[in-house]
């Protein structure tokens, strides 16, 4: 694949100077890790914790013909057309807004507290029915990865599927100006990154920044039942400019489920705009169905046929560590969903998990970490998910992190003492612990936020 020559890369990215004796050679791939880099790559040097200037070498070893510059203190490795710029992200960012124009796909922006990586994997799993497909690789959706996302895009992409995160105001809108979508989604509203918006009125707003950039005439698909979300696209935009798609559960919504069945494994759902279709999707949940109907929609400003999307969405292939079944030692069976939590994801799944069918003498065990970035809001949420765990359903509940005292608490007045465990820090012993408690044909929920670090744990308790 070519993305550019050397020439058309140094008008992009604004370059002060460059090698010119090089500038009929092509690039064919760009990277900010110089172990990614492949022959006839651009390095890109970023400067966080480590300076990636340093790296440049290992660039070049791994075949990269070219690298963007700013250090004034050192040069580029002999063998590298270096393209001097003031700001090597800036740089970065620049050229992928070049590229993007170039290739000039629909583009469809993601985001939301929880379920855009599920939404973003079966929306491309609908338009890929129909469409040449790109989307964001595992977490790549900042600053620094969506850029790389454009980057790492087919020159023949019809369709680009953009994952948009945040943790503060202004992220979204910088992301979304970027990237120009025509089509935006919002996954849902929920108390991820509180701490830092202060309120689900400021999550809604911080999400709501995705129509920065909206192309004009562009569609904005949304939960029906969040009034923030509703209200908050009334007053932002231009009605007259912006198409309007609505999903839910009941007939106020553009595009609603009229039933729906779940199981351990996969989930059934029929619709009022398409009753005579089953659509399946291999996962379980309800919240799992609203995200389905999220890609449904941009499935239908897409023009693709009900039947299609339906095919698309039966065998989607889900980014790993999200509501996974995995085989677990002794027999067990471990949904990891450890990769990501709020209150309103973790009582959501909870809720799921309750209703999953059990083998004769199995178990059903919550192993619930701490979520983060939750702030002065954090003993009351992680408190409020004792209403999803019913004592009647979970038969064992383990609680890791010092956060999630505050969840133990409540519990301790529904839970048998022998049946709730807590851990305030020690995940050795929690290990060891759930090693020796498992059983066959158990079922074991894995239910946190990334920075806990229950991944490590549920790599621990997998079949051998």
């Amino acid at each position: 694949m070519t993305i550019a020559s050397i020439t058309e890369v140094v008008k992009a990215v604004k370059a002060i100077d460059y090698q010119s004796a090089q500038r009929f050679e092509t690039i064919t791939n760009v990277a900010f890790d110089a172990r990614k880099i492949q022959a006839g790559g651009l390095f890109v040097p970023l400067k966080g914790n480590l300076d990636g200037h340093d790296f440049a070498q290992q660039a070049l070893d791994n075949g990269a013909v070219a690298v963007l510059w700013s250090r004034t203190d050192i040069q580029a490795p002999d063998g590298l057309c270096t393209i001097w710029v003031d700001d090597t992200l800036q740089a970065f960012q620049d050229l992928a807004k070049w590229y993007l124009n170039k290739v000039k796909p629909t583009v469809i922006g993601i985001t939301g507290s929880s379920g855009k990586t599920t939404t973003k994997d079966m929306t491309a799993a609908v338009l890929a029915t129909t469409y040449k497909v790109y989307k964001t690789q595992g977490n790549y959706n900042n600053e620094i990865g969506l850029p790389q996302t454009i980057l790492d895009m087919p020159a023949d992409t019809e369709k680009l599927v953009l994952e948009m995160g945040m943790s503060e105001f202004g992220e979204i809108a910088f992301l979304s100006k970027l990237a120009k979508p025509s089509i935006a989604v919002i996954s849902m509203i929920g108390e991820s990154h509180i701490e830092n918006l202060g309120s689900r009125q400021g999550i809604a707003k911080a999400k709501l920044e995705i129509l920065s950039g909206l192309e004009n005439g562009g569609t904005i698909i949304y939960p029906n039942n969040e009034p923030l979300l509703t209200l908050g696209v009334e007053q932002a935009t231009n009605p007259e400019n912006l198409h309007e798609i609505s999903f839910g559960t009941d007939k106020s919504a553009d595009l609603y489920v009229t039933s729906s069945q779940v199981f351990a494994d996969h989930s059934d759902f029929t619709l009022a705009q398409a009753p005579e279709l089953t659509f399946t999707i291999p996962v379980l949940g309800d919240y799992n169905i609203q995200n389905a109907l999220a890609a449904i929609a941009v499935g239908q400003v897409c023009q693709i046929p009900f039947a299609e999307m339906a095919r698309g969405l039966a065998d989607f292939q889900l980014t790993a560590n999200r509501t996974q079944w995995v085989p677990g030692m002794k027999g067990s069976q471990i949904l990891n969903d450890a990769y990501n939590a709020s209150p309103t994801a973790m009582k959501a799944v909870l809720q799921a998990f309750s209703q999953v069918d059990l083998e004769e003498g199995g178990r059903r065990i919550a192993v619930l970490g701490d979520i983060r970035e939750l702030g002065i809001h954090s003993a009351e949420l992680h408190a409020s998910i004792a209403d999803a765990i019913d004592p009647a359903a979970i038969d064992q509940v383990y609680l890791y992190g010092p956060e999630m005292q505050a969840l133990y608490n409540p519990l301790e007045a529904t839970f048998p003492t022998q049946q709730l465990h807590y851990f305030a820090e020690n995940m050795d012993d929690l290990t060891q612990t759930l090693k020796t408690a498992i059983q066959s044909q158990d079922k074991i929920l894995i239910k946190s936020s990334n920075g806990t670090g229950l991944l490590t744990l549920v790599d621990a308790l997998k079949a051998d």
